[in-house]
């Protein structure tokens, strides 16, 4: 009597388990390094979530509006049935990254974009775009800002498809501006050796200070998502 009582309690648990993780919202990421949970934004925006949210990252290293295609990466964000997707690439579709990864801001990066966008709708989830987190690199003490047009090409998406935008490029360069080469140098991680400064990824600091930034926008462009943050 005593076994079958633990294991119905047991069945029991384990029903309730499951009931509670098909309720919870799914959020997928999709993007490059910078967005990835070991050197992106992505782990600091995760815990800004309440419990009725999950978060699956998909985003990977060197990958961009193409190759994360060509690779199935955009396929895993499909088939995990999201709510939400938020996108960002620009780093890895610039010159000098190779065929199988550069775009062109004016023609091949917004038809990509275009394309998730449709793609993500058509299984019911909501699309938000995530301009490029800027590099920080300066010039003169100015933001090299070398990802500009990317950053432009996918707000333009996101204007012409009535897609919810965060401009982290702008949001990024406008924070690094104001904190200047050394407040900027805090967000880097360590470098691949001691002559290699890092001024592209985060490290634990940046990224929480990045995360919030999305976030803070994510209540500003989507209402419906920012019921499920903290």
């Amino acid at each position: 009597m005593i076994r079958r009582s633990l294991l119905l309690l047991a069945l029991g648990l384990h029903i309730s388990t499951t009931h509670a993780d098909e309720a919870r919202t799914r959020i997928a990421l999709a993007g490059d390094s910078t967005v990835t949970d070991k050197a992106g934004w992505g782990a600091a925006f995760a815990k800004l979530l309440g419990p009725s949210a999950e978060c699956l990252n998909f985003a990977a290293g060197g990958q961009s509006s193409k190759s994360f295609r060509d690779t199935g990466n955009w396929k895993k964000v499909i088939d995990s049935k999201p709510a939400y997707i938020l996108i960002q690439f620009g780093h890895n579709d610039m010159p000098g990254k190779g065929p199988k990864r550069e775009t062109d801001p004016s023609t091949t990066y917004p038809q990509n974009l275009t394309r998730f966008i449709e793609e993500a709708r058509a299984i019911g989830a909501k699309p938000i775009l995530v301009t490029s987190l800027a590099r920080r690199t300066f010039d003169n003490g100015k933001i090299r800002g070398e990802l500009k047009p990317w950053a432009d090409a996918a707000t333009k998406v996101a204007t012409e498809q009535h897609a919810p935008l965060i401009d982290l490029f702008a949001r990024s360069v406008e924070l690094h501006k104001r904190l200047g080469v050394a407040g900027s140098d805090t967000f880097n991680p360590p470098g691949k050796d001691a002559k290699t400064t890092d001024r592209t990824h985060l490290n634990a600091h940046g990224a929480e200070v990045i995360a919030t930034i999305i976030a803070e926008e994510i209540r500003k462009v989507a209402p419906d998502l920012a019921k499920l943050l903290k």
